[in-house]
């Protein structure tokens, strides 16, 4: 452990630093060239990388692939071609997952580890004043500067029973030793939808739990009713249900009761009903940092907390618990570190988002019911995949594109998909309600590939009543 350079404070301290990172996800990332010149500490207590590289975003995605081809004979039967699935060989998408991103992980920790200016703690950090952190190592540091990046943690419900049985939440369950033969999801939002698609298209006989009625009940109501019901099709599905009761059986398997009444016994039980931020695990109370009633850190529009010098970026501040949203908080966190008099502000205005599921969901801006109870006079146009020729070529029954516009200004305020390529047709309509392009001028100020899926879109824009 390199010590940066960092001086030694005349108070008993340890070493004191101009930077100090609680955080090695998109908090390392800031960490660049320009701080060459600083004494910078960074503190990770988890696994070096943070979550989307190690349990989240990427290694969820590169299951979700395979299980795209597994799925696969179903729907290439509907078009006249026959596909046969013979299963997969867990381990060996597993490991070659995983033998790529962990080496990414320990090679960064490693690099990090060698930077002259940079010094890493492996630790668990905790503050004990305003800028001075037990680093978890035995030493105590101070920092003029602070940037909180810590992520958020999985949360588990206190079910009667949960201290006996082994639970798995997305940190685990990919790493199985052997594919389950059934699994009971509890939830019913992200991580929950794409897990039920990973492990349904391989083969396990998949039970989904949800409170609420619905999935994915934070979209569109369009979306989420049409995403219900396609995964209604798909697995076992118990809406407006909870558990009420965990107990162990043999073979590490589980035994769950419902508030409905069913019971079940499956190999895995995987709870996906959240996450919480880190805050609670740093003591910030001896900052001045304030954090709200869900546990996020509170900033500003410059990133910057309720205390002079601390900064915080990511899951730990922002609700949309999303890698993009974390990189681009870095990014401007690491301006105004180093450009404290020309500040710049973080743009929240239209934050996509995208489900790598069967179907797939994607999604940017205002709800139709969210436009409305702001008081937009609102335009809604819903456009089936099966309208245009690539849909004809799919036979696609139950996909759509759905548009929501300002009848006063011609602008986007919301757009919402489901079906295939969800995630990618979405980036169009973002970039168009980022740079103020309205709908007029994106239906007919440009060509449009035809027969490609993205006529989905222009239909959708020409269908938009304004």
């Amino acid at each position: 452990m390199r010590d940066g350079g960092a001086s030694r404070t005349a108070d008993g301290d340890g070493r004191h630093f101009d930077l100090a990172v609680i955080g090695s996800g998109s908090g390392n990332s800031l960490i660049d060239e320009q701080f060459a010149d600083q004494r910078v500490a960074l503190l990770e207590r988890g696994t070096f990388g943070g979550t989307c590289l190690n349990v989240g975003c990427i290694p969820t995605k590169m299951f979700v692939l395979p299980a795209d081809h597994a799925a696969s004979p179903a729907q290439a039967e509907r078009l006249g071609v026959r596909l046969r699935y013979d299963g997969v060989d867990w381990p060996a998408v597993r490991d070659r997952i995983f033998g790529r991103i962990d080496p990414i992980s320990a090679g960064g920790e490693q690099w990090r580890r060698e930077n002259e200016n940079v010094t890493l703690f492996r630790a668990e950090a905790k503050f004990v004043g305003e800028r001075r952190i037990d680093t978890g190592t035995g030493e105590v540091i101070t920092a003029d500067k602070i940037v909180l990046a810590a992520g958020s943690r999985a949360v588990v419900p206190s079910w009667p029973g949960i201290d006996q049985v082994t639970v798995h939440t997305s940190d685990t369950v990919m790493r199985l030793d052997r594919l389950p033969e059934s699994i009971m999801i509890i939830g019913g939002g992200f991580v929950a939808a794409e897990f039920a698609h990973v492990f349904g298209a391989f083969g396990t006989k998949v039970i989904m739990v949800n409170r609420s009625g619905a999935l994915l009940r934070q979209e569109d109501a369009e979306i989420s009713a049409r995403f219900t019901a396609a995964m209604s099709e798909q697995v076992e599905l118990h809406l407006d249900t909870t558990v009420t009761r965990v107990d162990p059986l043999a073979g590490d398997r589980v035994a769950v009761q419902l508030s409905n009444g069913d019971s079940h016994q499956v190999d895995v039980l995987l709870v996906a009903t959240g996450r919480t931020p880190n805050s609670d695990t740093l003591d910030l109370a001896r900052t001045g940092v304030e954090v709200d009633d869900a546990g996020l850190v509170r900033v500003d529009s410059r990133q910057q907390t309720t205390a002079d010098g601390i900064w915080a970026l990511g899951d730990i501040c922002s609700p949309w618990q999303l890698k993009h949203v974390a990189n681009h908080e870095a990014r401007i966190v690491q301006h105004n570190l180093l450009h404290p008099d020309d500040a710049i502000e973080a743009d929240h205005r239209f934050v996509p988002h995208a489900v790598f599921s069967d179907p797939q969901v994607a999604a940017v801006g205002l709800t139709e019911a969210e436009a409305r109870s702001r008081g937009i006079d609102v335009a809604v146009a819903v456009q089936d995949y099966g309208t245009v020729a690539y849909g004809w070529a799919m036979e696609d029954t139950s996909h759509c594109c759905k548009l929501v516009a300002d009848r006063a200004t011609g602008q986007l305020v919301g757009a919402h998909l489901i079906g295939p390529q969800a995630s990618t047709l979405v980036q169009p309509l973002i970039q168009a309600m980022s740079f103020g392009l309205g709908v007029a001028d994106m239906a007919r100020g440009q060509y449009w590939i035809h027969p490609a899926l993205p006529e989905v879109i222009e239909n959708a824009l020409l269908a938009l009543e304004l």
